[in-house]
């Protein structure tokens, strides 16, 4: 007994930036993104998520690699090969991604709210403050089991999938069903896929095995702790969108969800009006908290990286001011523009995810020439798993854009 515990205990303290960046994956963006595939095309998108899972996995397992390995952060590593321009436009890329992020988010969490009353200036305020007091006093442990906690409320979605009770035969149909050719589809397939692989994760891993201490003897455990959280997050996705299939995708099919609200009411055929809003409350508010925290971090550690301030949540504020002051700025910021009320968080949640796969060929490009190229002999990235790791990712990279693209001008 006491042997497994000390085999045991070294991968426990390994567990932490993979399962947060995966349960920050399933995001408030990602969420309604797989709510409205399953509204509008019933199952005919939950294949795709299947599909996702071994390609998320590969990605964020060479972001692990290169972390732990060459003990950079993703920026850092870009800067020290390629140089500050070729830096630069990975971390413009990343910022792009947090600013759609960081408003999804935002909005979602004002949503929220507003299903149960509450002004969207007065939930975003709760939330800015909760947020920076936790960073600001806290550890990078303190953090992560913080995030990981409100991450875990997501897994109330794979229930309300189960009490949607799905029909088997609709859904093998929907598997096999996919309409290529149609344009909405497409757009709605590019959202799905920048919903699952999206810059800030790469960026966040990388620097969170860094600020958690981690080495290269920790690579094994820190593979399965990424393994296990591209199992979940996908399996939250396709609980979402198998929910909604199987009510208002049944019952009012090709009806488009354009408010939180809506969504919420989509769970009602099942689950009842109060049940049905307060689960729908519960799993959204925790994928977006954790995706908040996950956002605001990496902007500050990607900034940090390529403009070499000091950037770790070990150091103390008075420290590292710039750190803990683009952390701080985008909360401030992201909940100002929301609290506006300009933003529609549907249209909104499903562009910023069609932008990241937009965004795709330059991060997963950088991604992969970096495993290549950085790494020692003993760790590289070659041989024939590289090729086929080089066509899966220059595949999705391709459906992506093309599929973004398509959508965006056809639809």
């Amino acid at each position: 007994m006491q042997l497994n515990q000390q085999r045991l205990l070294p991968w426990l303290a390994v567990i932490g930036p993979g399962l947060v960046v995966m349960l920050a994956d399933t995001d408030a963006g990602s969420l309604i993104t797989a709510a409205q595939s399953g509204a509008v095309w019933g199952y005919k998108l939950l294949a795709l998520q299947l599909i996702l899972i071994p390609i998320l996995y590969i990605a964020q397992e060479l972001t692990v690699r290169l972390g732990l390995v060459t003990g950079m952060g993703h920026g850092e590593l870009i800067k020290a090969k390629f140089g500050n321009a070729w830096a630069w436009l990975s971390v413009s890329t990343l910022i792009i991604s947090c600013i759609g992020a960081i408003l999804s988010e935002f909005s979602g969490l004002a949503g929220v709210g507003l299903l149960f009353g509450i002004a969207a200036w007065k939930t975003l305020l709760i939330v800015v403050i909760f947020l920076i007091t936790m960073a600001w006093t806290g550890s990078y442990h303190t953090v992560e089991r913080i995030a990981i906690f409100l991450g875990l409320f997501e897994l109330v979605f794979i229930w309300v999938a189960w009490e949607s009770h799905p029909n088997i035969q609709e859904i093998m149909q929907g598997l096999v069903s996919v309409p290529w050719t149609n344009s909405s589809y497409l757009y709605l397939a590019a959202g799905n896929v920048g919903a699952v692989i999206m810059p800030w994760m790469i960026f966040y891993q990388q620097s969170a095995v860094l600020d958690k201490g981690l080495s290269k003897t920790n690579l094994k455990p820190a593979r399965w702790d990424t393994a296990f959280g591209a199992l979940i997050t996908q399996l939250i996705m396709a609980s979402v969108l198998i929910a909604t299939a199987a009510t208002i995708g049944k019952l009012n099919p090709h009806a488009p969800l354009n408010t939180v609200h809506e969504i919420s009411h989509a769970l009602t055929p099942s689950l009842g009006v109060f049940a049905g809003k307060l689960l729908f409350a519960i799993g959204l508010s925790g994928a977006a908290m954790v995706a908040t925290i996950v956002v605001s971090l990496t902007a500050a550690w990607g900034l940090g990286e390529v403009m070499g301030f000091r950037r770790s949540l070990q150091d103390h504020p008075k420290d590292a001011p710039w750190f803990y002051g683009i952390y701080s700025a985008v909360l401030i910021l992201g909940a100002v523009l929301v609290a506006s009320g300009i933003i529609n968080l549907v249209s909104l949640s499903v562009a910023v995810e069609v932008m990241n796969a937009l965004l795709l060929p330059i991060v997963l490009g950088f991604l992969y020439i970096l495993a290549r190229k950085t790494l020692p002999e003993a760790y590289q990235l070659k041989g024939k798993y590289a090729v086929f790791v080089g066509v899966l990712l220059a595949i999705t990279s391709a459906f992506g854009l093309f599929a973004g693209l398509w959508g965006s001008f056809h639809g």
